[in-house]
């Protein structure tokens, strides 16, 4: 048996979505089972069937390098906290 990743597409701009798993003999039966485990309330038009043996995972470790980049996170609070001190030492000064 092999497992196979799921994933749905609505028709129109929406991106495929991951739907789920589904475990079969062959890609055959996976679809058969997909349309009547996942689409059977219309949830989506277009599939993708990927076998798990080919999907390609990354190992642990291997984005650390780009987790410590705060500069593209920016919420504005620097910024903020920055222009207030501004305001604050010119409303000092009159």
């Amino acid at each position: 048996m092999n497992v196979y990743e799921v994933f749905l597409k609505k028709d129109g701009k929406d991106e495929f979505r991951h739907a789920g798993s589904i475990e079969a003999a062959d890609p055959d039966l996976a679809m058969v089972l997909v349309r009547e485990t996942y689409l059977r309330r219309a949830e989506g038009d277009q599939v993708w069937l990927v076998d798990r043996r080919h999907v390609v995972a990354s190992d642990p470790g291997y984005i650390d390098p780009n987790a410590d980049k705060p500069h593209r996170f920016n919420d504005g609070g620097r910024v903020a906290a920055r222009r207030k001190a501004k305001r604050d030492e010119s409303g000092a000064a009159r």
